[in-house]
C-alpha cells in the first residue's frame, strides 16, 4: 500500500468501515510508515476537535427572515 492509498482510507479506518483485507494492509503500512502514522494522528485529532465544536444557534430574527425568503422562493417556483 502506498502512502496516498493509506491516506485515502483513513476516514473509513477511523469510522471502522474498512473490510478486513484493506484494514490489514492499512495497519501493516502504518506499522512501517512514520509519516502516515503522524498524518493519522493529526487526522484523528482534527476530527475529535471538529466534533467538540459547539453548534452555534442562528439568531431568531435571521432564522425568521431566512424562512420567509425560502418560502417566497418555493412559492415562486414553477
Amino acid at each position: 500500500m502506498t502512502c496516498r492509498e493509506a491516506i485515502e482510507k483513513l476516514a473509513e479506518y477511523l469510522d471502522g468501515e474498512l473490510i478486513p483485507g484493506a484494514l490489514g494492509r492499512l495497519e501493516a503500512h502504518l506499522e512501517v510508515c512514520a509519516p502516515c502514522r503522524a498524518y493519522l494522528a493529526t487526522y484523528r485529532k482534527t476530527t475529535e476537535l471538529t466534533a467538540k465544536v459547539g453548534r452555534v444557534e442562528m439568531p431568531h430574527s435571521l432564522r425568521r427572515r431566512l424562512r420567509s425568503l425560502l418560502s417566497d422562493e418555493i412559492h415562486r417556483a414553477p
